[in-house]
């Protein structure tokens, strides 16, 4: 079975107007607000290799009417954050490892 698959990708403009191109890797929504991991693109493929697969957790919040997305700055909410969203890696991993057994013979 060979299904498509594309990146769920998002541009975000920082403080001086520059823009970033990041793929969505995760969403989590708890009574904490919503939160994003995302993973910045590169268009150098050294520059990708030298990132070590860093990502970014951002919150969503509700600024002017419009939806933004603002640093994680709680280290408390950032830790448990992560611990949450590497646990989704790893199980997404682990599945995805499982699914097709004939593939790694």
């Amino acid at each position: 079975m060979n299904e498509e698959f594309s990146a769920d990708l998002i541009t975000l403009i920082d403080d001086e107007g520059q823009e970033h191109e990041f793929e969505i890797l995760d969403v989590i929504e708890n009574d904490e607000g919503c939160f994003y991991a995302l993973l910045p693109t590169f268009e150098d493929p050294q520059e990708q290799l030298e990132s070590e697969g860093m990502y970014f957790i951002f919150e969503a919040i509700e600024e002017n009417g419009e939806q933004q997305l603002a640093e994680v700055e709680d280290e408390e909410l950032l830790d448990r954050l992560a611990a949450v969203f590497e646990s989704h890696f790893q199980e997404l991993y682990d599945s995805e490892d499982e699914e097709d057994p004939e593939e790694q013979e």
